[in-house]
């Protein structure tokens, strides 16, 4: 069992397999060249592997794959697989734009993947082009429709921002409503790599927005996800994510890995160790060695909050967010 100097348990690892992207969302990196790092300085999916084979036995619980966007890297369900046939009962998930999701989707759910998380940011057609940048909401429903037929369990997020899409809110959460998807409202986090221009809401002006339209009850958090739950009078549960509230941090139970092997135990925090050298040795020990002391030097919380909160510069794309 992993154990941070906090006393949470690490259960949870979010492994991103590139840094490339198809889309140049607003709130992520919109003025970032389609460039990406060389093939040569990723590690290999059998590479990756052999980490997530040391992740599991020390304790991990829950893997989610990541990006960039995951769907670009060629054989993702293959090494999906791989995780799988070692441990089959690990709670196996990916966030996707869902861009690419159409072609896929079945060979994700045959591979073992359990669960995908979706950005749905609008229903409409410019908008989407506007935030992300090129005309993608028509391949991103359709990889939703896609995920649902053949089996996927699907949460959306949705980042609201005024001026952007924040009068979308009751129509992107009765769209997920009405096909059984849990969405979560994302309150914008400021990072330097975004644009400058983004306006985004606080949960208080969200919340304002859905009770004109919906009565719910406040239901806290759950277990260790950072979503804060309510609960509507028909049984319908949404989540409301606040980066900057004081708990946001208090029951964090994730770790980070870079495709390039950096280990880093805070979205926030641009501190990491990387364990490619071990990995590439084959030195299972210094590996292990490697996500215990991250573990052990997790910090307390981000610096998102109060007098010294402070602009990210982490690159949201390199770690899936």
């Amino acid at each position: 069992m992993l154990i941070d100097s906090y006393d949470r348990v690490v259960d949870y690892l979010r492994v991103s397999v590139t840094e490339r992207c198809n889309f140049r969302c607003q709130y992520c990196m919109p003025e970032k060249p389609f460039s990406w790092v060389p093939k040569e300085n990723l590690l290999s999916f059998e590479e990756l592997f052999e980490f997530m084979k040391i992740a599991i036995d020390e304790g991990v619980r829950k893997i989610r794959i990541t990006g960039g966007e995951p769907l670009l890297r060629e054989d993702l369900d293959k090494f999906i697989k791989m995780i799988y046939d070692y441990e089959p009962s690990i709670d196996l998930a990916m966030t996707t734009n869902a861009f690419l999701l159409k072609g896929t989707a079945q060979r994700l759910k045959d591979a073992g993947l359990k669960r995908i998380n979706v950005s749905i940011d609008t229903l409409k057609p410019e908008v989407a082009k506007a935030i992300a940048g090129k005309d993608v909401l028509k391949n991103v429903l359709e990889g939703v429709e896609e995920a649902l037929k053949v089996g996927l369990k699907v949460k959306a997020n949705m980042v609201p921002m005024k001026g952007m899409n924040a009068d979308e809110i009751t129509d992107v959460l009765e769209y997920c409503k009405n096909r059984n998807i849990s969405i979560r409202f994302i309150e914008y986090m400021e990072n330097s790599y975004a644009s400058k221009d983004i306006s985004g809401m606080k949960s208080t002006e969200l919340l304002e927005i859905l009770r004109k339209n919906y009565e719910f009850k406040d239901d806290g958090f759950d277990g260790t996800s950072p979503s804060h739950y309510f609960t509507m009078t028909d049984g319908y549960r949404f989540g409301v994510i606040e980066p900057y509230a004081d708990d946001f941090c208090k029951k964090c139970n994730r770790i980070r890995l870079t495709a390039e092997g950096q280990l880093i135990p805070c979205l926030y925090f641009d501190e990491a160790m990387s364990i490619a050298e071990a990995i590439k040795r084959g030195d299972i020990k210094g590996a292990a060695l490697v996500l215990k002391e991250v573990v052990r030097t997790k910090p307390e919380k981000n610096r998102w909050g109060g007098e010294d909160s402070e602009v990210s510069k982490r690159a949201f794309y390199e770690t899936g967010g």
